[in-house]
């Protein structure tokens, strides 16, 4: 009797190439990857070249540190600056516990590369162009998240059971938040007219993906819905702002809607605006959402059903989660696309980060330093878009329990 061996299970070791060796292989395999490949790197160089050149020689670059304040905050009352850094020192506060929470099981919490990055964040905020007291206070708010962190996974070794308070605690800040910006409730009030830069883009960007995000699940359902009058009225939806621009949406939003209402009701800017971002991405998030609803196999509700669970249970234990993690990298994307999009408010009259550039421009001072501006605008719109970039990649790995 011939006994035979089942082949081994174990994945078989990768190979590892050396850089010269994967050069060779994937850029210099034939003559003409050769040239393409030295045409692409000289072409690079000769641009970075220029580039410097004008970074050093003609680029004037005061008009940044001039206007930093603009750039971040807008016409925010000066005298009220003491809110904006109360609610940045609870969201480094936060961050530092959520981060410390989430990464309660790693081994190294701090590692070559955070360390690094800690570091350079440090160093960024020694050299930005404010005063001396603002640069120590932002260093002390990189201590103060780091220190936040430790605590935080400590705490998370003793009391798992506070992750679950994380998204509630979150929405509390952000009404604070809000508030603080705001005024009211014993606080002086600043219109809405003085928000701008940086802040409002984050603000209108935050509030648009929390409302967009549960709308869009629901509008995804009641595509998939059996109820003809649900998936008549979600479809018609979808389909109507799928088809529209958003700057019409914006438009109508700004224009079209206080004449529907009674006369002296008109509602915030900001409020329109929002509702407007809100609308145009629930659509599109629904979509995305739909796509990982089909990619669920039919057999695991059938299965969950006849473990006599009824249809929410089905959905909210069974499907949803499953979808969703298949949809994170599009709804990571639209999310992206949400916060450039809010560029476009600046045609409606709001001075977000890029609108409150076009004022910069327009002072006598700064005539013509279009590439400075726009490079020091197009350099925040990047970070921000490759953290959320970033924060969607760790998300897949941690949910990425197949390969585990």
């Amino acid at each position: 009797m011939t006994v035979t061996t089942p082949p081994s299970a174990s994945v078989p070791p990768s190979e590892s190439l050396t850089p010269r060796e994967w050069l060779k292989n994937n850029l210099f395999n034939t003559w003409y990857n050769s040239l393409l490949t030295w045409i692409i790197v000289i072409g690079l160089a000769l641009s970075l070249a220029n580039f410097l050149s004008w970074a050093r020689t003609k680029a004037q670059w005061d008009v940044i540190p001039a206007n930093l304040s603009l750039f971040l905050v807008g016409r925010f009352p000066p005298d009220q600056y003491w809110r904006l850094w109360i609610i940045l020192t609870l969201i480094c506060l936060l961050s530092g516990l959520t981060w410390g929470i989430l990464a309660r099981n790693i081994p190294v919490l701090f590692s070559q590369n955070i360390i690094l990055a800690i570091s350079i964040v440090c160093m960024l905020a020694v050299l930005v162009p404010v005063s001396i007291p603002y640069r120590i206070l932002l260093v002390g708010m990189v201590l103060l998240l780091v220190a936040t962190a430790w605590g935080g996974k400590k705490l998370g070794q003793t009391k798992p059971d506070l992750m679950k308070w994380l998204p509630f605690t979150w929405f509390v800040f952000l009404i604070i938040a809000v508030w603080f910006i705001g005024g009211g409730l014993g606080l002086k009030s600043v219109s809405s007219n003085l928000w701008g830069g940086l802040m409002l883009t984050l603000l209108m960007s935050i509030i648009s993906i929390l409302l967009c995000f549960p709308i869009g699940v629901l509008l995804a359902l009641g595509r998939q819905s059996r109820l003809p009058i649900i998936r008549f009225l979600s479809i018609a939806y979808i389909e109507v702002i799928r088809g529209l621009p958003l700057i019409t949406i914006l438009f109508m939003g700004q224009v079209l809607v206080p004449l529907f209402l009674p006369e002296g009701m008109r509602p915030d800017r900001i409020l329109r605006a929002i509702v407007g971002l809100t609308m145009f991405s629930s659509a599109y998030l629904a979509e995305n959402v739909r796509g990982g609803l089909q990619a669920i196999p039919r057999g695991q509700i059938e299965a969950a059903k006849a473990l006599g669970l009824n249809t929410p249970l089905v959905l909210g234990l069974v499907v949803l989660p499953q979808a969703l993690k298949i949809s994170i990298p599009s709804i990571v994307g639209q999310f992206i696309s949400l916060f450039q999009d809010t560029t476009l408010l600046a045609i409606v009259g709001l001075v977000e980060l890029l609108g409150i550039s076009g004022s910069i421009l327009a002072n006598p001072k700064f005539l013509g330093r279009y590439s400075e501006v726009y490079l020091f605008i197009g350099i925040l719109y990047w970070l921000f878009c490759y953290l959320m970039s970033q924060a969607s990649r760790k998300l897949e790995q941690q949910l990425n329990t197949e390969q585990k």
